[in-house]
């Protein structure tokens, strides 16, 4: 699947809502509620955490032959430590040290994982555990985790970066990021995760800049690590080299002009209060025109800048491509006795 990160729209797809086993980019997720935890000033980057034996890979089976940061009981790590080795290692014990800390155990973190699973509206998506080794009841869809990743990139610029890192020493160990798109000169990879288990194939989320456009490209259940990475790749030129990211309506911008009765003015300027792109195909951009409706036959003052009083639609040829709100971009006072005495002539009459 294919995201443009602007406007959210998916450019191509199959099978995007399908439940599938996420493995290691459950920690997309992991790092996302850690993340609110530091917004809302529960904790910061700079906390020391105290690694305890649920993290220890000598103590748990579970995580025989998994990723690991390769903490112990008792070492004493930054949230922000933590948080590198959950994204570049891919780290299962970090991601229980950090569940440990914010909210006191793994099944308390996992119920706010779930928790934001319904604040962003992810329809697909439920978790079993914090960093997505295989668990029944677990899965989410590539639609899914194209918005969390979103959600991510918005919402994380003091984390994002870390998706970028190629490399972690701790301990003495070096490990090497597995998102191998990372080295990809032509594309300008930045992110996100990759995850791979027995029961969930080898998945991949990758986010790539082009100019001032960046998409983001989910692969799921593919056969190899350079399968999943020779897909991903393949969605990100496709898009860029057959889509741009234009924006279609600017706030403030001045689309038409209405008569408006009863006012200090005849005319009112209309248009829109926000910036709207879309994600065209390139040779569509330059077909793209606007045509817009009121919400009533008439205008009347007194009226208030900004007040929707329409709809915008636009159009490619016949087909239309996206409709948005049309507002006032001036407010108009309601005008003298006389000038309302003739427009109530000419209106009324």
């Amino acid at each position: 699947m294919l995201m443009d990160y602007t406007t959210g729209q998916v450019l191509t797809a199959g099978n995007e809502h399908q439940q599938r086993n996420p493995a290691s980019l459950t920690k997309l997720m992991t790092d996302y509620v850690v993340d609110r935890a530091i917004d809302s000033h529960r904790i910061t980057f700079d906390d020391i955490v105290t690694v305890g034996k649920d993290a220890w890979a000598k103590g748990n089976p579970v995580f025989d032959g998994s990723s690991l940061m390769f903490l112990k009981p008792g070492d004493r790590v930054s949230v922000r430590d933590l948080s590198r080795g959950l994204i570049v290692d891919s780290g299962n014990d970090a991601c229980v040290a950090l569940a440990d800390y914010v909210a006191g155990g793994q099944p308390q973190f996992v119920a706010l994982m779930n928790q934001y699973v319904e604040k962003l509206h992810l329809q697909d998506t439920h978790f079993e555990t914090v960093h997505g080794l295989d668990a029944p009841g677990q899965h989410s869809s590539a639609y899914d985790l194209a918005v969390l990743s979103r959600a991510i990139i918005h919402g994380e610029p003091d984390v994002y970066h870390m998706y970028s890192q190629k490399s972690l020493t701790w301990n003495g160990i070096t490990q090497q990021n597995r998102n191998g798109l990372l080295w990809d000169k032509t594309l300008n990879v930045d992110g996100l995760k990759t995850g791979h288990t027995s029961g969930a194939g080898f998945n991949l989320i990758a986010s790539a800049v082009d100019g001032q456009r960046r998409l983001i490209a989910v692969v799921m259940g593919a056969d190899s690590p350079k399968g999943r990475e020779q897909q991903a790749a393949k969605l990100l030129h496709w898009g860029q080299q057959n889509f741009d990211t234009v924006q279609v309506l600017q706030k403030g911008q001045k689309v038409g002009s209405e008569r408006i009765w009863y006012g200090d003015k005849e005319q009112i300027k209309l248009g829109t209060d926000q910036d709207f792109w879309l994600a065209l195909p390139k040779a569509e951009v330059s077909r793209i025109k606007a045509k817009y409706v009121l919400d009533k036959k008439d205008l009347e003052a007194p009226i208030a800048a900004n007040q929707r009083v329409g709809e915008i639609s636009l159009y490619d040829g016949d087909k239309v491509v996206g409709h948005y709100p049309l507002v006032t971009l001036e407010s108009i006072n309601k005008g003298g006795v006389f000038s309302r005495m003739s427009d109530y002539l000419h209106h009324e009459l």
